[in-house]
């Protein structure tokens, strides 16, 4: 999802990779399931090659030729985001923690996803812009456009690298597969059909890998619901549990209820560290401003195809918990031992002999409880087809930033258009080197994944807060954000490092010395936004603003947004964002 998902979902993988290579392999495939995972393969390589005569111009390589429609560009938005590392993850969490792990599924994406839809987007696309850096451009200057670009690069990469590693660690604890033949083969498949196809070719196999996930993940919660029978029956069976002390105390079915204190709930997390650090800082920086996603609904065909495809995301989004969450929660009742007793699952760093799986593995674990050969195949490649598809949007992100707001701007300025799509065919190339170097990197020293867990406060959250000031306030000025954006990110910096070097300052970064990590987390990334926010204001007071003319096409109020054409209510876009604001509320209710 975000930075504080890849937080819960990658560090345990990081923290014990020796120990979970040396477990015991969950599955062995059949022929049936090999064929399976062939076939995708093999899809998604064919496309790459059928739609690279759709890719001769830049346009076309890094937008996609903004042909794509409203349902396309929604589905490849979520998909871009649902990689198997958050499935993993997230699962895992959820037998952790329960069901507060779907804050970041609701709180944590739907209101940033809608208001992405609804209010930002006419200025991401009436300016024609082709990545958020390329905004800022317009409306800050190079300046603050430069920092930009260099920061999203980099972490596009280092990402792409972790999402790659992890992959090769599931594989090799779910199939005993060898690290370095699934990290070359994923990798190489990426690159083929990314720098074939480009923006085109990464959202079709996204949409692939949509329907590939969802068709591989969703009949685990199908049957687990049905063995459980029901909601009502898992909550009872896990009442009985708790209170014959087979499964740890705590409240596994609520979201709000103990959110009042930081030591009221297992992930050492206050309200309103959800509320401001998750559903804003964070939240509202990685849907709004991080070029990973916002490329996808950029490429769509019209205005109002741009505003619909976060809102058709945001309902798949909302579902996402059933098969993430839901899983997490069920293997608490239905895991079984060997000898029929219960499962007892484990934090990484707790594997042994008596306990050889950790959280991480409960997903591979339901899998197996649940598919038969064939459909084991199908959640193995849902697997793969998620790491796969964060992989690619790193990349493609990535070749569309240094493109254009690196190479472009700063190294060959007036080349030929085939120039530039050559070039970004090379930097997805090099985007899957890196990665590739990153991967390893991440294996042979774990310490890396200190800053891995950081990277989103540091550049997506003060990101927000220069985006939103100039997109919302005429008066900010191209020192203002070249500021608010430097003196954002230092700040985040600075209050990791504040923590790392001394422990107790973490009363002061997260309000509280009870919090924990993801708190930690969470309040950094509002310290970030309130900084490059407030730094922008000042600095913008006492400087000279840019003139109304200038400021046409990336600020609210000097901008004329086109008029759309009436269509039926069922067609609008604010409809269906009242119908997913009800339904986002209704779930919140409901699970408090």
């Amino acid at each position: 999802m975000f930075g504080s998902t890849l937080s819960a979902a990658v560090a345990p993988f990081m923290n014990g990779t020796a120990l979970a290579l040396s477990a015991p392999s969950l599955a062995h495939l059949s022929g049936l399931d090999i064929a399976v995972i062939a076939i995708y393969f093999a899809m998604v390589i064919w496309i790459g090659f059928y739609l690279k005569g759709q890719a001769n111009t830049s346009e076309e390589f890094f937008m996609a030729g903004r042909e794509m429609t409203a349902w396309i560009a929604g589905l490849s938005f979520v998909s871009a985001n649902l990689g198997s590392l958050e499935l993993m993850g997230w699962a895992g969490s959820a037998y952790q923690y329960g069901i507060l792990a779907a804050h970041w599924y609701w709180i944590g994406a739907i209101p940033a996803m809608l208001f992405l839809g609804i209010v930002m987007m006419p200025f991401y696309y009436v300016c024609k812009t082709h990545s958020v850096p390329g905004y800022l451009k317009l409306r800050y200057g190079q300046g603050a456009s430069f920092v930009a670009a260099v920061s999203f690069a980099f972490m596009t990469v280092l990402m792409s690298g972790v999402n790659m590693f992890a992959m090769a660690v599931v594989m090799k604890v779910v199939l005993g597969w060898d690290l370095n033949f699934s990290i070359i083969v994923s990798s190489l498949a990426v690159a083929a059909y990314v720098a074939l196809g480009g923006l085109r070719s990464a959202i079709f196999n996204e949409v692939l890998q949509f329907m590939l996930i969802w068709g591989g993940a969703l009949l685990v919660p199908i049957l687990g619901l049905v063995e459980s029978h029901g909601w009502s029956g898992f909550k009872e069976k896990l009442a009985h549990n708790i209170s014959t002390g087979l499964t740890p105390a705590g409240d596994y079915t609520h979201m709000w209820r103990s959110m009042g204190h930081f030591t009221d709930n297992p992930m050492g997390i206050h309200w309103t560290g959800i509320v401001f650090g998750l559903g804003f800082a964070i939240s509202f920086g990685y849907w709004t401003t991080d070029f990973l996603v916002v490329q996808r609904v950029l490429a769509a065909n019209n205005l109002r195809s741009a505003r619909m495809a976060p809102v058709i995301g945001s309902f798949f989004k909302m579902a996402v918990p059933f098969i993430v969450i839901l899983p997490g929660l069920l293997g608490l009742i239905v895991l079984q031992n060997p000898d029929g007793s219960l499962m007892h699952l484990v934090g990484q760093d707790q594997v042994n002999a008596a306990h050889p799986y950790s959280y991480n593995e409960v997903l591979p674990l339901m899998l197996v409880r649940y598919c038969s050969p064939g459909l084991l195949g199908l959640g193995i490649t849902a697997l793969i087809a998620g790491f796969m598809s964060g992989m690619a949007g790193n990349v493609s992100a990535f070749s569309a930033v240094w493109t254009y707001d690196i190479y472009q701007p700063l190294i060959v300025k007036n080349a030929r258009d085939e120039h530039y799509v050559a070039v970004g065919r090379w930097a997805t190339i090099l985007g899957v080197i890196v990665s590739i170097i990153t991967a390893y990197l991440v294996m042979s020293a774990a310490s890396i994944m200190d800053y891995v867990q950081a990277l989103f406060s540091f550049f997506i959250s003060p990101l927000l807060g220069v985006v939103l000031v100039g997109m919302l306030w005429k008066r900010a000025t191209k020192a203002g954000g070249f500021w608010g954006l430097l003196l954002g990110t230092l700040t985040s910096i600075g209050l990791w490092a504040w923590v790392k070097a001394d422990p107790s300052a973490l009363r002061y970064v997260a309000l509280s010395p009870d919090a924990r990590a993801m708190a930690e987390d969470m309040y950094r990334a509002l310290w970030s936004v309130i900084v490059s926010m407030g730094v922008n204001v000042i600095v913008s007071m006492f400087t000279t603003p840019k003139t109304m003319a200038e400021l046409a096409g990336v600020v609210y109020g000097a901008t004329k947004i086109p008029e759309e054409e009436p269509v039926p209510f069922y067609k609008n876009e604010w409809f269906w964002t009242v119908i997913a604001i009800i339904i986002f509320i209704a779930l919140n209710v409901y699970f408090w």
